[in-house]
């Protein structure tokens, strides 16, 4: 159960983040996206980050169901293979796409790489590694 709580904690907490940007809030938001040459890449609209907001919050509320601290009755595809889908989310989120994100990240140098290599990509591999750990035994 305490993989699943950690998991929750941490999804329920970036999720309420991705909400505040998403009203308009705006601390913290470069570091949230990657930037090449003092640039962000993108800029993602409301929509975007509300959807970011929403995945992460059924995320952190699958793990509570899952291990039955909220009584749902999920799909039987979602209840046998939806920790593992999560986890493998979450590992191909830590080993990135090889250029702005990730451990194998090629632009360093900017705030968000600084902080995705010491905190963002690290944080994927324990929601990773967790998720693998409910999967199996929940």
């Amino acid at each position: 159960m305490l993989f699943a709580m950690i998991n929750s904690l941490f999804l329920l907490s970036i999720s309420a983040i991705h909400f505040y940007w998403a009203a308009g809030g705006r601390v913290g938001i470069n570091a949230a996206v990657p930037h090449d040459k003092g640039a962000p890449l993108f800029q993602p609209g409301i929509v975007a980050t509300l959807l970011v907001a929403l995945f992460l919050a059924c995320a952190a509320f699958f793990y509570l169901i899952k291990v039955s601290v909220l009584k749902v009755d999920l799909p039987i595809i979602i209840d046998h293979f939806g920790a593992w889908f999560l986890g493998v989310i979450f590992l191909f989120r830590a080993i990135g796409e090889f250029r702005y994100v990730g451990f194998f990240k090629k632009i360093e140098g900017s705030r968000f790489a600084n902080l995705d290599s010491r905190y963002y990509s690290p944080l994927c591999v324990l929601l990773a590694l967790n998720s693998f750990l409910v999967a199996i035994y929940y």
